[in-house]
């Protein structure tokens, strides 16, 4: 089935929803690495926010200072949390676990 073609008024809908979605994901991103957010606040927003709960857990930890992307990837795979998972997607146990081993970071 093809998809409908969109008009001009909802593609400009549409880039604008996705434009504030990135900058939100942004700011959180920011303010975690910044120390500003810790990991419950960022897990609350997700809880409250489509567009957090879209953010892949991998670029959230990445975001940190001196956590780069083997870093990152380890830390899930310890945890045995998907690389590909997104805040919104994570089970409780993994949410204490990532709580648990960020507060081990510092």
């Amino acid at each position: 089935m093809a998809l409908r073609e969109l008009t001009q008024t909802e593609r400009d809908t549409a880039r604008q929803k996705a434009l504030a979605a990135r900058a939100e994901r942004a700011e959180v991103k920011k303010g975690f690495g910044a120390g500003t957010l810790s990991f419950q606040q960022v897990l609350a927003a997700a809880d409250s926010s489509e567009a957090v709960a879209r953010l892949k857990t991998l670029e959230l930890l990445e975001s940190l200072p001196g956590v780069g992307r083997v870093t990152a990837t380890r830390i899930l795979e310890e945890l045995h949390v998907s690389i590909n998972r997104r805040l919104g997607g994570l089970g409780v146990k993994q949410r204490r676990a990532l709580v648990a081993r960020l507060a081990e970071l510092g």
